[in-house]
C-alpha cells in the first residue's frame, strides 16, 4: 500500500480546525501556500517515486501542481489568534494542511478531540506519578534532582523550599522528574558537585581532570564530550572511587 493510499483511504469529509503548536496565538500567522526556495512545499510520493510540488489554489480540486489545470488562483493560508477553521467545502486546502504540508505537526496541528484527550490523560497520569514520587523522596534526593535543573541555587534553599520546588518541578515537567529520580547516578553527581564546592576535589579549568587531596593526586580524566560530574559519578562506583567517596563523605558530614 502506498503512502498516498494510506493517507487518503480513511479520509473523512468534514469541517476541520487547525491550531498552532505550543498554544501560540499570534494575531496573524501565515502558512506558506506555494512552493518556493525559501519555503519548499514538496511531498514525496512513494507510488510515483518523486517529489511533488504543492500549491493551494482556490479554484483547483487538488493541492498538487501536477494535477491542477488551467490558471490557478493562489490562495493565502492565514491563521488568526493561532487558529484556522476550514469548512468541508474546501477539500484541497484541508488535504494540503492535514496530509501533505511540511509544517504539519511541526508548526501547526489538526485539532483532534479524541487524540487530544488521550494526550491530556497521559500527561495527567505522568503528573500524578511524578508528584507522588516527589512527596516520597528525601530532602537530599530532591536536592540532587533540583541541582540538575537549577545548579548551585539549591544551596540557598531550606528544606521546605526544596520540598516545594521539587513538587513544582514534578508538576511542570513530570517526565523529566521521573527520569532524574530513576537515575541511579543523580545523587552521586550531586555529591561530586558538593565535594568540588567544598574544595575537597578539584576540577581543572579545562574540565578534563579531577584531583584530590593536599597533593592534588589525580583521580581521573574526564572522557571527551562527557559531563565531568557524570564521569565523576561513574568513577565513584569503581573500586578506587568507593574508597575516595567514603573518605569525602566523612569530611562533608
Amino acid at each position: 500500500m502506498s503512502k498516498k493510499e494510506t493517507k487518503t483511504s480513511s479520509w473523512e469529509v468534514k469541517d476541520r480546525l487547525y491550531t498552532l503548536k505550543n498554544n501560540k496565538q499570534p494575531l496573524v500567522f501565515t502558512i506558506p501556500s506555494k512552493h518556493s526556495q525559501k519555503a519548499p512545499l514538496l511531498w514525496f510520493d512513494e507510488e510515483k517515486g518523486y517529489q511533488r510540488e504543492l500549491k493551494y489554489a482556490t479554484n483547483q480540486p487538488s493541492p498538487f501542481v501536477d494535477e491542477q489545470k488551467g490558471t490557478a488562483t493562489l490562495g493565502r493560508i492565514v491563521m488568526r489568534d493561532g487558529a484556522l477553521r476550514v469548512p468541508k467545502e474546501k477539500q484541497a486546502l484541508q488535504k494540503l494542511l492535514s496530509l501533505y504540508h511540511p509544517y504539519r505537526d511541526e508548526v501547526y496541528e489538526e485539532y483532534k478531540p479524541v487524540q487530544q484527550a488521550a494526550n491530556q490523560l497521559d500527561w495527567i497520569e505522568a503528573e500524578i506519578q511524578a508528584l507522588n514520587l516527589a512527596k516520597s523522596l528525601t530532602v537530599d534526593q530532591l536536592e540532587a534532582i533540583l541541582r540538575v535543573e537549577f545548579g548551585n541555587e539549591v544551596d540557598k534553599l531550606s528544606s521546605q523550599e526544596l520540598k516545594r520546588d521539587g513538587l513544582l518541578f514534578a508538576k511542570r515537567n513530570p517526565m523529566l522528574f521521573v527520569e532524574l529520580a530513576s537515575d541511579e547516578n543523580v545523587e552521586l553527581r550531586n555529591f561530586g558537585i558538593k565535594a568540588t564546592e567544598a574544595k575537597l576535589i578539584k576540577l581543572s579549568s579545562d574540565q578534563r581532570t579531577f584531583t584530590y587531596g593536599d597533593g592534588d593526586r589525580k583521580l581521573m580524566t574526564v572522557p571527551f564530550d562527557e559531563n565531568p560530574y557524570s564521569a565523576l559519578a561513574a568513577y565513584f562506583k569503581t573500586d578506587d572511587g568507593i574508597e575516595v567517596y567514603k573518605a569525602i563523605l566523612k569530611k562533608l558530614k
